[in-house]
């Protein structure tokens, strides 16, 4: 497998390469936390149990090992980056005096002084990241046996850190995984027959070993075994859609010799699957490195049958192993399945009612109707983009963190503080099949308009191709925030989550709304859609109803031809009846 790199794993924290190989390095909590000052997280650092390496050879340059430190913020939330902050992590080298050497692997960030090596780096991020390496190798006149270990500390003026000792240790087990030839292009129901096989490269037989088993969503491993531990959405920074098995498999396994499981592993491709990864790894099996591997999450063991490893006579052909390097990447191997599938996202709008003046919140969004999870795991790109048109006569006064401000044409708008027409906010790298995303917006009526009419679409990330390539219905992409409309929210639209929510008659937008540009408009802002939503009503600003009525109001239901009849026009003169006549409805409806 090829590593990647610390840098990387920083530039790109949310693809879920970076958290694959993290959770190979293993995170290990320290110490207990320091007293935490005042507002300041707390960032735990981390690192694998023990590191083991190559003793001094009788001739030529001396193999190194790296040792892959970590940093995890787990308080932290989703938008919380802060790019800025300094802070430096320093290595106490003192412990390994005469048993091991240490330069750095980016010399630009890091200096080895003595037995002291300190690193900068900036950002404080969420989750799981990686830092700078060390590179050791054993100390010309050690032995093999010789052990000492590695103080790592933290320091900055915007987190504080808990401490992390590790064991540096000449010689060991270096156990190596094969990688394995899977089909990669699937379909859902297809199986796949996984004999996980290993080498002893090392030095001296591994007393047992830690099979580490991580799938995402779309895969399944049906058989629990009673030797394995299970948790569901980490550890690590993958989040929610993974599955993480750690497998303790008893035996001696002889320095020297191939093994593999003695029953192969079936790999399941479910209905949910579309982009999936299954990451493989091997370790030997310790207390410390069992707790390493768990990163604190909660596991159950299973029922099933006790996985075993056996001996492999003749090593299997083309196997990738690589021996002579104790570096912990190379116990972990990856492979991408690409199933043929769908997911259906569909938008969902609100009505909201107020007389001129009032401020109301509107509740739209979209959800996955599935049958797939989307998931970018390598790019850690955004799988979709929810784009919102205000409604005229209204402005928008208090807007979601993740959403910003575009012009009408959706282009870049540099001012962010005052109100816009139009608004885009960006969905995560993973969407699940019952997932999606809620916005409430909160919105002013500067004049009062009956059936004003604002698109909420969920297209691609890019406004230059909107489509969604897993989308199989683009038609209820498409749906629509009504102000003071008639039914204010019930009744009107398609099904939400199962029930029946009206007649889920087409519409067309209505002209007043403002256009974007044809170059530049995203999927489905114009033409039929149909609309599903689930929202519930509450209290706005100046005792206004926010949000819609159970049923939910999504797409435009003939709100154009009210405007044109006699009706629309005593409704604009009596803004103030209809707002308190929508107010009766809503109550009787929660009443």
């Amino acid at each position: 497998m090829t590593r990647f790199s610390p840098r990387a794993a920083l530039r790109r924290a949310a693809g879920s390469l970076a958290a694959a190989g993290l959770l190979a390095a293993a995170s290990l909590a320290g110490a207990a936390a320091p007293a935490q000052a005042a507002g300041l997280p707390v960032l735990a650092i981390g690192g694998p149990a023990e590191t083991a390496l190559h003793p001094y050879p009788e001739s030529g340059e001396p193999l190194h090992s790296t040792l892959g430190i970590t940093l995890n913020n787990p308080g932290a939330d989703e938008g919380d980056e802060d790019y800025e902050t300094e802070f430096t992590v320093t290595f106490d080298l003192s412990g390994i005096a005469g048993v091991a050497d240490v330069a750095v692997e980016d010399p630009s960030d890091c200096e080895v002084t003595g037995t002291k090596a300190v690193c900068t780096d900036q950002g404080i991020w969420p989750g799981l990241r990686g830092i700078d390496d060390l590179l050791l190798t054993a100390a010309e006149g050690s032995e093999d046996g010789d052990t000492g270990t590695i103080r790592v500390t933290g320091q900055s003026k915007g987190a504080t850190f808990t401490p992390f000792t590790t064991k540096v240790t000449v010689g060991g087990a270096d156990l190596v995984m094969e990688q394995l030839p899977f089909k990669e292009q699937t379909a859902p129901g297809d199986r796949q027959k996984a004999p996980i096989t290993f080498t002893n490269r090392g030095t001296r037989a591994a007393e047992g070993v830690l099979l580490g088993l991580v799938y995402s969503r779309g895969l399944d491993i049906p058989e629990r075994y009673s030797n394995c531990e299970y948790t569901e959405g980490g550890p690590g920074s993958r989040g929610a859609g993974w599955t993480t098995a750690l497998c303790s498999v008893e035996g001696s396994f002889e320095a020297g010799a191939t093994y593999t499981l003695a029953t192969p592993l079936t790999i399941e491709v479910t209905d949910r699957a579309y982009f999936d990864m299954f990451v493989y790894s091997i370790h030997e099996n310790s207390a410390a490195q069992r707790t390493a591997q768990r990163a604190g999450a909660p596991f159950e063991r299973g029922t099933g049958a006790v996985l075993k490893a056996v001996p492999v006579k003749t090593p299997a052909k083309g196997a990738t192993a690589r021996g002579g390097d104790l570096n912990p990447w190379d116990n972990l191997h990856e492979a991408d399945f690409r199933t043929k599938n769908t997911a259906d996202f569909v938008a969902y709008g609100d009505k909201v009612a107020g007389a001129e003046g009032s401020t109301v919140t509107a509740d739209i969004g979209f959800r996955n109707d599935g049958p797939a999870w989307v998931s970018y795991l390598r790019s850690g790109e955004n799988v979709a983009t929810l784009d919102f048109t205000v409604p005229p006569g209204t402005t928008v006064t208090a807007k979601p963190d993740r959403c910003r401000a575009v012009t009408a044409a959706g282009g870049y708008r540099e001012d962010q503080k005052s109100p816009a027409p139009r608004y885009v906010c960006d969905a995560s790298p993973t969407v699940l099949d019952d997932g999606g995303l809620d916005l409430p917006f909160e919105l002013r009526i500067d004049r009062s308009a009956v059936g004003a009419e604002g698109a909420v679409t969920i297209r691609g990330p890019w406004l230059q191709d909107p489509k969604l390539p897993f989308d199989p219905k683009p038609a209820n992409n498409t749906a629509y925030l009504i102000v003071n409309g008639e039914g204010e929210g019930s009744g009107s639209g398609g099904t939400t989550g199962g029930t029946d929510g009206g007649s889920g008659e087409p519409s067309t937008p209505p002209t007043s709304a403002p256009a974007p540009d044809s170059s530049e408009s995203p999927s489905g802002t114009t033409g039929p859609s149909e609309s599903a939503t689930s929202a519930t009503s509450g209290e706005g600003a100046a005792g206004t109803t926010g949000g819609s009525g159970s049923g939910g109001g999504l797409a435009s239901t003939g709100s154009a031809a009210l405007i044109a009849s006699g009706t629309a026009a005593a409704a604009l003169a009596a803004g103030l009846l209809l707002f308190m006549a929508a107010r009766r409805r809503a109550a009787a409806r929660h009443a």
